[in-house]
């Protein structure tokens, strides 16, 4: 009896954990580590202590590197998804790369004082002219972006065994865009005049 009981339980427990999703365990473990770092946070904040120092002061030398080696293979660069994220990137270089210049701002400031930050009832159309050296900067910029896109272009390679079925490169250009969009049309009406069964 006893046996079958245990048995009974056996059962009921690894339907169970059939019955739980794949990633179950992982997904507990994470939750497990988050209440932790939690509870950590509290007591850190209870003795006024700084917890991202308590716990970098827990790593030891070896696993901090491994994770910064970790961080290094990771490339932020995942290629083109859509335009809009393309946009996106772009921007935050172009961001990135731009030094405010503080004295012009605080002459701006002293000149213009309200004016400066513009409302929905401020006319400044025309007011502001920008400097020589800004425009100097942003032409030298595109032109960097322009070099950068020119040396994009993806070289195809060439086939060696394909069909030579063209008298010149532009007919080669001509010969794959027909090919690509009526392809599938004239695929039997090819292969008939290949084989010469063509009617």
């Amino acid at each position: 009896n006893e046996a079958r009981k245990l048995n009974h339980q056996e059962v009921v427990e690894e339907d169970k954990r059939r019955k739980l999703p794949p990633n179950w365990e992982a997904k507990k473990a994470r939750l497990e580590w988050e209440l932790k770092v939690e509870q950590k946070k509290k007591e850190c904040a209870a003795r006024g202590e700084d917890y991202e120092r308590v716990r970098l002061l827990e790593i030891s030398a070896e696993e901090a590197d491994r994770w910064e080696r970790k961080k290094k293979k990771k490339n932020p660069d995942l290629g083109f998804s859509d335009y809009a994220s393309a946009q996106l990137r772009q921007y935050q270089r172009l961001t990135r790369q731009i030094k405010p210049d503080l004295e012009q701002y605080e002459k701006l400031k002293e000149q213009y004082g309200e004016a400066l930050y513009p409302t929905s009832d401020s006319l400044l159309h025309g007011s502001h002219v920008p400097s020589k050296e800004g425009v100097d900067r942003m032409v030298a910029d595109l032109e960097k972006q322009i070099e950068k896109r020119e040396k994009y272009s993806r070289r195809r390679p060439y086939n060696d065994d394909a069909d030579i079925d063209y008298i010149n490169e532009r007919n080669a250009k001509f010969n794959k865009k027909a090919e690509r969009f009526y392809g599938k049309y004239t695929a039997e009406i090819k292969q008939n005049l290949e084989r010469g069964t063509a009617i």
